[in-house]
């Protein structure tokens, strides 16, 4: 998983503006990013060591890769009480707020189904090339959400026009074969975007309405976990409800993203938590909380794909002692040239996290399958992976200096 995932004024993947001003989060965000596209890029190399890839369901135990896209989630739930506090600054409506996350969470839901569909387009009955659709939709989506600069308000409302009509074609063209007919868009999976995104649209239900009592995010994550706990002992069976229908699923992520609150609040609160020794002390605290927490409920099982407690807490405790060293380095010693090459990913995350996606999908229209036959074993095989990341972050790079940034 996978911001997330994980914009201005939202969260996580969409998020990046409204925690702009906090650099820990910036870079905290970055390095996930780039992990995220390692890792990805690394799944289709041979030979390497179980460590190295995600853990199968049947096996107690994960590994790295397995809290990477949680960790997205965790930093979702950081920048959600900057973000709610910034929105209702600039624009004191309670309903104009539930609409912005209403939206956002429908956009993200919106770019995750592309992501998730394109490898079941059927080209016959759309007349249109798999890697073509899925383009058309992702360069819709960037017109429809850049942040224009230097143009006029006529300028920007065609393009983001364009953009619309571009999300919508894809969407009215869609079709995937399935025996004895033709279908449209496969929502099972939405893609770790779409997750994030219900996964926010979730928590923001249980925060926002109780965000003015200071420990109501404890509590929640406290409710998340042992309600995490119960579908996993099978004391409350929720089957195949699907995530559009119940957005808290058996509540591990929604607990992941809970956590981040909780960690928000005790670094970057505006309130009286007291200074930076005080904050450091916490997030160690709520660490090893969260690490005895998971390891009192490993009977229960360690497994990203079953969505255990044990996986979502142990990678709360990593995300806590990570963020604990970034805050204290970056925003207390103010040193972070250090992060010039994930910083510009952690400020404008959403459109990093496509530009990978945009690559493969233009290397697949010139049929080239050189690195699916070469450089795909071993170490060869790392050092390509690392190279890729390396050179998605500075297109990352390029593009945010060229103003080239997306906004939900």
């Amino acid at each position: 998983m996978i911001s997330t995932v994980p914009v201005a004024p939202s969260t996580g993947i969409a998020g990046q503006m409204a925690s702009a001003r906090v650099v820990s989060i910036d870079i905290f965000r970055g390095l996930t990013m780039a992990v995220m596209i390692f890792v990805n890029d690394l799944a289709s190399v041979h030979g390497l060591s179980k460590w190295t890839y995600h853990m199968p369901a049947n096996v107690d135990a994960m590994t790295y890769v397995d809290m990477v896209f949680p960790a997205f989630l965790f930093i979702v739930g950081m920048s959600l009480p900057l973000a709610v506090r910034q929105r209702l600054r600039r624009r004191p409506s309670m309903p104009g707020l539930w609409l912005h996350i209403v939206l956002r969470a429908a956009a993200l839901l919106a770019l995750g189904l592309i992501l998730a569909n394109v490898d079941h387009c059927d080209q016959a009955r759309m007349r249109l090339s798999p890697s073509i659709w899925a383009l058309l939709g992702l360069g819709g989506a960037i017109l429809l959400w850049n942040v224009y600069t230097g143009l006029s308000s006529k300028v920007v409302l065609i393009l983001r026009l364009a953009g619309a009509a571009l999300l919508a074609f894809v969407f009215a063209v869609f079709r995937r074969a399935v025996p004895g007919g033709e279908v449209w868009i496969n929502f099972s999976y939405p893609e770790i975007l779409g997750l994030i995104g219900l996964t926010y649209f979730a928590v923001c239900l249980l925060y926002i309405p109780t965000r003015r009592w200071r420990l109501a995010p404890l509590v929640w994550l406290i409710v998340l976990v042992a309600y995490n706990s119960a579908c996993r002992a099978q004391w409350i069976r929720i089957g195949h409800v699907p995530l559009y229908v119940w957005p808290f699923g058996n509540g591990a992520m929604a607990s992941l993203v809970m956590a981040g609150v909780v960690t928000s609040l005790i670094f970057l609160d505006e309130g009286q938590i007291g200074g930076t020794a005080r904050k450091m002390q916490l997030g160690l605290l709520m660490a090893i909380l969260a690490f005895g927490a998971g390891w009192f409920l490993r009977p229960l099982g360690i497994s990203k794909i079953r969505a255990t407690p044990t996986w979502a807490l142990w990678t709360v405790a990593a995300s806590c002692l990570l963020f604990t060293a970034l805050y204290w380095l970056c925003d207390v010693k103010k040193r972070t040239k250090w992060a010039w090459l994930v910083r510009p990913a952690g400020s404008n995350t959403l459109l990093t996290y496509l530009i990978p996606d945009i690559c493969y999908l233009l290397v697949s229209l010139t049929g080239t399958a050189y690195l699916e036959e070469h450089w795909n074993r071993g170490w060869p095989g790392v050092i390509r992976a690392a190279a890729f990341t390396v050179a998605m972050l500075l297109i990352a790079r390029g593009a945010t200096r060229a103003r080239l940034r997306m906004q939900l």
